[in-house]
């Protein structure tokens, strides 16, 4: 039987694997080479990019983690 997003989602959040990505989405956070900022949406105020991220992920089991933190660093990279 298929795992439920749900299932899914809460099996991923308390995974290594997703305590290393919230790790990794946090270094980027930190570092001024990355553009980073908090979001905010009506349904939960201000969300952290991490956080943001890291829902994202949790919703979408087919995402390869490692493509899409890649793809984020391009993506959110400072131009000089």
């Amino acid at each position: 039987m298929a795992m439920t997003t749900n299932e899914f989602k809460r099996q991923f959040l308390a995974s290594d694997e997703a305590t290393q990505i919230r790790a990794e989405l946090e270094r980027m956070v930190g570092d001024p080479l990355y553009a980073t900022r908090t979001f905010y949406t009506p349904a939960d105020a201000n969300l952290s990019f991490a956080d943001k991220h890291m829902t994202y992920l949790s919703e979408h089991p087919k995402l390869k983690a490692s493509e899409y933190l890649a793809n984020l660093r391009l993506m959110t990279k400072n131009r000089v």
